[in-house]
């Protein structure tokens, strides 16, 4: 048995953000993915993964049955017959390995679900998302639903606020020298500790101040640039971004990143931004010239995902 691939997302703007209700956009990432899957000779991370799976089935009887149901008896046979996740999305990257889990489950075992056929009005976005929310919330503490829902429909999605989401498109890929890219931090990053110190810094009334008048502000821009094809204005937009992440989100970005981040800004030969909550796995980076990028961080393995 293996079901169908579900893939890794990449959020290109609005972590945290959208915490607070900025824009965002996230996007499939099909470099990577995932499928349910049964062996007869399971591997040690199949176990693993195994057993994981049984408690994650515990977490979802547990879900409100007017949000949504599962068929538990069939569900149930298949994780006692040993079914795990067969993924290659690295997990703590940023990039959406519980969220491809949670649409290979909600795409095998719900009950009346929502198929990516249908004509997908925004309550039915909504409502998917309030599912996936209630159930990654199992790997995170809290989730937004975002990552579930880009890997189930595996299309662009943009966020206009809390309550505004739609399917969208981006502008195609061009040949030219600009580049979105994947920098590996080599470090395994933890989003619960992460979104507790974001939650805790807004506790503190600079921070709610700067988050609106700053960082939410560029994020907005950065989305409408992007999705408009405006390069010279997103380029401009991204570099005060990945500024106010460097002054304000610190403990977010790994120390031995601090110096590399604030030299894509001196030079201009790269920005970086988080990817995800931070803490550790992918940073985001952008750059108007990729072979001067990869010059620059020759030390770093880096992954092209999007040309300008």
């Amino acid at each position: 048995m293996k079901g169908p691939l579900f893939y890794s997302k990449i959020l290109l703007f609005g972590e945290y953000g959208i915490i607070k209700d900025s824009k965002g956009l996230s996007i499939p990432y099909n470099f990577y993915n995932g499928a349910l899957k049964k062996d007869e000779n399971p591997s040690e991370s199949a176990i693993k993964s195994n057993q994981s799976l049984k408690r994650f089935v515990d977490y979802l009887e547990n879900i409100d049955e007017k949000l949504v149901t599962f068929d538990f008896d069939i569900l149930k046979e298949d994780v006692n017959k040993g079914m795990y996740f067969d993924s290659s999305i690295p997990q703590g990257y940023g990039v959406g390995s519980s969220g491809a889990l949670v649409a290979a489950i909600y795409d095998k075992y719900a009950q009346d679900k929502i198929t990516v056929l249908e004509n997908l009005t925004r309550e039915k976005l909504l409502k998917l998302k309030a599912i996936f929310s209630e159930m990654e919330s199992f790997f995170h503490g809290k989730s937004s639903g975002l990552d579930p829902l880009n890997s189930y429909l595996s299309i662009p999605i943009l966020i206009n606020s809390k309550d505004n989401i739609e399917a969208t498109g981006i502008p195609a890929q061009q040949n030219g020298k600009g580049a979105v890219f994947l920098l590996d931090s080599g470090i395994i990053g933890e989003t619960a500790p992460m979104v507790s110190i974001f939650m805790e810094n807004m506790k503190k009334e600079g921070f709610r101040k700067m988050l609106k008048t700053q960082f939410i502000k560029h994020t907005d821009a950065c989305v409408e640039d992007f999705l408009t094809g405006n390069i010279k204005s997103l380029f401009k937009n991204t570099k005060q971004l990945s500024k106010v992440v460097l002054n304000h989100f610190k403990p977010m970005i790994p120390q031995q990143f601090h110096e590399l981040w604030k030299k894509g800004i001196d030079t201009n030969e790269y920005y970086l931004k988080l990817c995800g909550s931070g803490g550790g796995g992918y940073i985001l980076g952008f750059t108007e010239d990729i072979e001067k990028a990869k010059q620059s961080l020759a030390d770093y393995k880096l992954e092209v995902v999007y040309n300008f």
